[in-house]
């Protein structure tokens, strides 16, 4: 059993799209989006708008009147660690008033083999920061948890068991960290494991998440970002 997001049930999406679609007939809103992370968030190797947070931005902004306006900005490169995604949020000191922060982070401390104590004490760091960007409304936060990359042609070079079996104890961690502390968490790692029984699931360059995967990922978001955007 994974935690908010994964075990998402239709009447849950169809309330909140109801809500939603209530919503556009209102006065018109103004989101703004933070989504921190990597090459995951930055969408290596698929379109500026294939990656999730633009499709959710798109998404999000279909729910609303046309007079409503979805803002999106990302603060994310390819090969960052918590350290990394760490120093650049210091560099570029976003400010405190989003309506909405997703965080996807890790594979590259695993990837590199990083000690699994910096993921533990950084990613905690990295929660409180992206808190502030909502104004320390811990509600307006999505973790997304980490996709598995031994299920892609790239992944096929290494152990996959070994990869699979870190990645989990990287999203475990990070999974009974939300629900310690009543964060809402979106598991798709199940979506990325279906890669190499369906192609289309991975970008052309053999190891990142296509536009499809994306728009899978999307899908199991737009309730929880639905509900927040809402506050």
């Amino acid at each position: 059993m994974h935690a908010e997001g994964y075990d998402i049930n239709d009447t849950h999406i169809q309330s909140a799209r109801e809500e939603g679609a209530r919503r556009s007939y209102q006065d018109p809103m103004s989101i703004d989006i933070l989504s921190l992370g990597d090459s995951y968030t930055i969408g290596e190797s698929v379109c500026d708008t294939c990656r999730f947070p633009e499709q959710l931005k798109s998404s999000l902004g279909a729910e609303y009147s046309e007079q409503s306006e979805v803002t999106l900005e990302v603060i994310a490169k390819t090969g960052w660690t918590t350290t990394n995604l760490k120093n650049a949020i210091a560099s570029e000191d976003p400010s405190d008033d989003f309506d909405l922060v997703t965080l996807l982070i890790g594979v590259n401390n695993q990837y590199q083999g990083k000690p699994f104590s910096v993921y533990e004490a950084e990613f905690v760091e990295l929660v409180t920061s992206a808190i502030s960007f909502v104004g320390g409304d811990k509600s307006k936060l999505i973790i997304v948890s980490i996709p598995d990359y031994a299920y892609t042609p790239f992944g096929q070079s290494g152990n996959r068991q070994k990869i699979s079996a870190e990645i989990d104890m990287y999203n475990s961690f990070a999974e009974d960290y939300a629900n310690e502390n009543n964060l809402s968490y979106v598991y798709i790692t199940d979506i990325t494991r279906e890669g190499l029984e369906d192609p289309s699931l991975v970008a052309s360059d053999g190891l990142h998440p296509s536009e499809l995967a994306y728009r899978r990922f999307v899908e199991r978001l737009m309730p929880i970002a639905l509900e927040k955007s809402s506050r």
